[in-house]
């Protein structure tokens, strides 16, 4: 069956700023627009049978500045999750909500307020993949390699059902902003060929030293950044 290369869409705004976006139309930085244009130098490499896109507008504009010559087809399974009164909150602040936890130790329980169900999430968006799957393989042959631009958290999700993992160990799984994950799905089982693949140098891995100590409502270092986070080079406000 075809392959598809998962792009999580460029830096935003409020990933700079240590928000939840959400659904909100936040669009990308500067910084993200750097990165749909690097990563669109990969791209333009590869003959894509299909590219499908999240509606939020931080993947139509990064799949506009990497793939310019690309009208994408828009499909709501791949939409954020919908994390309703979180959305718009500074991560440090939801750090110190009760649903925190079970968003990092149990997420398939967690349902946010006003929102979604993380479990719905992986549901829809695993549904979403593996139709275009078949569209492309039907269409074009298992040879295919198709294209989705859509978030952070979603990305893992899919990556989780590759992989058989239990939607709560999701939160060990990192896709970077503009990074690429590429699964092959077959007549038995995906195959994660990559994961969080940003072809950049290895200088990305290194933690900025901070202060010691951790002040209260912090996430702790073992904490997945809800939404998909920053990237490796960080994007908490300086201190």
């Amino acid at each position: 069956m075809a392959t598809v290369v998962l792009l999580r869409h460029g830096r935003t705004t409020a990933n700079a700023e240590g928000g939840l976006a959400g659904r909100r139309p936040v669009e990308l930085d500067d910084t993200g627009r750097a990165q749909a244009q690097a990563v669109g130098a990969r791209l333009a490499q590869v003959p894509w049978a299909q590219v499908v896109s999240s509606p939020l507008v931080r993947c139509r504009q990064t799949l506009a500045l990497a793939l310019p010559a690309v009208t994408p087809a828009v499909d709501e399974g791949l939409v954020e999750c919908g994390y309703g009164e979180w959305e718009g909150q500074p991560l440090r602040s939801l750090a110190k909500q009760p649903l925190w936890r079970v968003v990092q130790e149990h997420p398939s329980a967690a349902v946010f307020p006003g929102g979604e169900a993380m479990a719905a999430v992986a549901a829809r968006a695993v549904t979403a993949v593996r139709h275009w799957n078949a569209v492309v393989d039907a269409e074009q042959g298992s040879d295919a390699l198709w294209l989705a631009c859509t978030h952070g958290d979603v990305i893992k999700a899919i990556v989780a059902d590759a992989l058989g993992l239990h939607l709560d160990l999701f939160q060990r799984i990192v896709a970077d902003p503009a990074s690429l994950t590429v699964i092959r799905y077959t007549t038995t089982r995906p195959f994660l060929l990559r994961l969080n693949d940003t072809g950049a140098d290895l200088t990305g891995l290194v933690v900025a030293k901070r202060g010691r100590g951790r002040r209260r409502g912090r996430p702790s270092e073992s904490d997945a950044p809800v939404g998909g986070g920053a990237g490796a080079g960080g994007g908490e406000p300086s201190r």
